[in-house]
């Protein structure tokens, strides 16, 4: 039954009529048409035609609603008195529908990969009228309105207007412009009220502030075209990473962190003078508690505001770019946390999170899981990811625990998931959305790097779609990491009864396109830094470290490094302070970051150490089986290259003089670095000028050197041809 015309009024007034377009604005009633509108606490309202006619409009309900006697008036303005000041405005409902039939077919099937154009807070002009256009997914609402400064925080005052076959709300306001404050107010059929930031915002406050901001429609003027118009032609290039978490990599006396054009000034020449490729950060994208680190965001499209506008963040990438530095972002699809202005059960159901808890809640981080077996959840990721790339230039993404995604009983007892349609633990659900999410982006950003934090033996992970991978352009080897980092951290005279851990790594080395890892995840929480991790006093602890990264640096596999390490902190990573930066200038910690900056450079310019890091045709172990002295050794080479590079290591702090090492080409070898080198903190023990090999079989080679092996000390030498 057709609610009378008292009940339309009350539930107007209540902020609880569900279609505002059909009682607000432009009416016709039985005498012509009219002007409704609802302005809870004004004294008057007045209807200023286009013609110059002043109509003042008649209360009909104490909530607030006026009406105008029948006039004819194309355009029209309100003059609403508020007792004392006045203000005059345009009426939002007298405009139509502004999501086109393409946009809305495309929202309800997933497909509107380009998302932050039709949903969120974007300004436009419609007629010549400059406003901001609204609009949000939430089909299960009973009614949704835009609330903000510009109205009380009001939800009776903007209600919007609902696309049935998408399930969006939206509602263009008039005169609003960047920079506004606002947030959605949702009715839930229970009929509790909630508010709620905005899914797609692309400017946020920073906590513990709440609201969404209207940012203006991005126009920064890039110059970085031929970085990007390169980035395919760099895919199999040397990628050396420094791990940044932003606000604590550097600060200001007074505790605040740098701003983006301060990173710029300092962060970006201190990451080009070590010889880094790539600066990756920690997640950027808006969260709401810092001692997340980033990994509990709240707004896939909005960066962290705390260290300048989303304009800033451009202009450093942009800087990055020039200065010929690649930018990675870690990026989260796999949960979110539960802050009741996010997205738990946004529209009053489990819209973005399963609603049963043993699909849908993260037990050990306390945060719900995205239900990527919905359509519009997947295709909002999607896009999140591709916005950031293309916005921002991005050059790769990291992907967060992927294996949590991967297995439905990730980290759950028995009882505590529920198995896949075939009764397996496989997620057949994320498997299809990460495939789906890296043939997006190999469409639509040709080159950008996709890289999976994945820590099982999940086959494929950086393989092609199309050869049944999930697409990833790289995957961490966290089986690398765990192995290698658990041998240092024996005391050297153990070392021998674990030789296997750093072997090991080599027998599936080639099986994924993988980056050899040393995260922030290895140096907070007790688990010390890699300096920290070393035995043995001060002087034997930085040099297992400069063995350490020299061993990591000649391995297959890209590198990436934590802020940090570069120079051997001694202390784990507080993300509420910088890093220890007076250590840092210290002549020891000083060494070590000289022969980082040495470590990088060379990797960078000998095509063996990077270009075959994914071809088993460009290692060979010539020592592995050396326990008893903790010595290896291994060739990294590209086909006959006569320039190829001889690497020894050797984990204990015994020197070894004539230690006989196997060649592949007889002549002369230089060595070209020795970790135990005087400039680096050594003890300058090693093998000066040139060394000629001789007749002596070693190794399944006719040829052979005898070398002097430095304690704790690594030796890379070259062919010379």
């Amino acid at each position: 039954m057709p609610a009378s015309a008292d009940e339309t009024l009350d539930a107007l007034a209540a902020g609880t009529h569900a279609d505002p377009f059909s009682v607000l604005g432009p009416c016709h009633g039985p005498l012509g048409t009219f002007v409704r509108t609802i302005q809870p606490g004004a004294s008057g309202v007045t209807l200023l035609c286009g013609t110059g006619l002043e109509l003042p409009m008649t209360r009909v309900h104490a909530g607030g609603i006026f009406e105008s006697a029948p006039v004819e008036a194309a355009s029209y303005r309100l003059r609403i008195d508020w007792g004392g000041s006045s203000q005059e405005i345009d009426d939002p409902y007298r405009y139509g529908p502004l999501l086109g039939r393409d946009e809305i077919r495309d929202l309800a099937e997933g497909r509107k990969l380009r998302l932050a154009e039709c949903l969120g807070a974007i300004p436009v002009a419609i007629g010549g009228v400059e406003g901001v256009h609204f609009a949000v997914w939430a089909p299960n609402a009973r009614r949704v309105s835009v609330i903000g400064s510009f109205n009380g925080w009001d939800g009776r005052r903007h209600p919007m207007r609902f696309r049935h076959d998408a399930g969006v709300w939206e509602l263009f306001i008039p005169e609003l412009s960047a920079g506004t404050l606002y947030k959605y107010e949702i009715l839930q059929h229970s009929g509790e009220v909630q508010q709620k930031s905005d899914p797609v915002a692309r400017q946020v406050e920073g906590p513990p502030a709440t609201a969404s901001i209207v940012a203006p429609v991005p126009a920064f003027r890039w110059r970085d075209g031929a970085w990007c118009a390169a980035r395919e032609a760099r895919a199999d290039k040397p990628l050396s990473i420094y791990e940044v978490h932003a606000p604590s990599w550097r600060r200001h006396p007074d505790g605040r962190p740098l701003l983006w054009r301060e990173l710029a000034d300092t962060l970006i020449p201190y990451v080009r003078d070590l010889g880094f490729t790539h600066i990756e950060f920690l997640p950027l994208t808006a969260h709401p508690f810092g001692g997340s680190w980033g990994y509990q965001p709240l707004s896939q499209f909005a960066p962290l505001p705390a260290l300048g506008t989303p304009e800033e963040l451009a202009d450093f990438v942009d800087r990055c770019h020039a200065a010929g530095l690649g930018v990675i972002l870690d990026w989260v699809p796999g949960h979110f946390p539960t802050d009741a202005h996010g997205l738990v059960r946004f529209d009053g159901t489990a819209l973005y999170e399963h609603e049963d808890p043993r699909e849908g809640f993260h037990q050990d981080w306390n945060t719900l899981i995205y239900n990527l077996g919905r359509t519009e959840v997947r295709n909002f990721l999607i896009a999140s990811a591709v916005f950031w790339l293309e916005t921002f230039h991005i050059d790769g993404l990291r992907v967060d625990a992927v294996a949590s995604m991967l297995y439905r009983d990730y980290s759950r007892q028995p009882g505590e998931w529920i198995p896949n349609r075939h009764g397996g633990r496989e997620n057949l659900e994320a498997v299809a959305f990460l495939r789906e999410l890296s043939a997006a982006i190999a469409e639509n950003v040709p080159g950008a790097m996709l890289i999976a934090e994945e820590s099982t033996a999940w086959p494929g992970v950086s393989h092609p779609v199309e050869q049944g991978g999930l697409g990833f352009t790289h995957k961490w080897n966290m089986g690398w990491m765990h192995d290698t980092l658990r041998y240092v951290g024996h005391d050297p005279v153990h070392r021998k009864f674990s030789h296997h851990d750093m072997t090991f790594g080599l027998v599936y080395a080639f099986s994924e396109r993988f980056v050899l890892p040393i995260s922030h995840d290895e140096v907070v929480h007790g688990k010390r830094s890699l300096l920290g991790k070393m035995p043995g006093d001060a002087w034997q602890r930085l040099a297992n470290l400069r063995l350490y990264l020299a061993f990591m640096w000649t391995q297959p596999g890209k590198k990436l490094l934590f802020m940090g390490q570069e120079f051997g902190q001694s202390a784990e990573w507080n993300h509420d302070t910088e890093l220890n930066w007076a250590e840092a200038a210290t002549p020891e910690h000083a060494a070590l970051r000289l022969l980082l900056r040495d470590l990088n450079h060379l990797y960078r310019d000998a095509p063996s150490l990077s270009c075959t890091d994914f071809d088993p045709d460009g290692f060979r172990w010539v020592v592995e089986d050396d326990a008893d002295q903790s010595v290896f050794a291994w060739l990294r080479h590209v086909g006959n290259d006569p320039n190829a590079l001889l690497v020894l290591c050797n984990f204990t702090p015994v020197p070894r003089e004539r230690y006989r090492v196997g060649v592949p080409l007889p002549g002369r070898w230089r060595e070209v670095l020795n970790t135990d080198a005087v400039e680096y903190g050594g003890s300058g023990l090693g093998n000066l000028g040139a060394i000629d090999s001789d007749d002596h079989p070693a190794h399944g080679f006719a040829q052979s050197l005898s070398l002097t092996l430095p304690p704790l000390g690594a030796l890379i030498l070259r062919a010379e041809s």
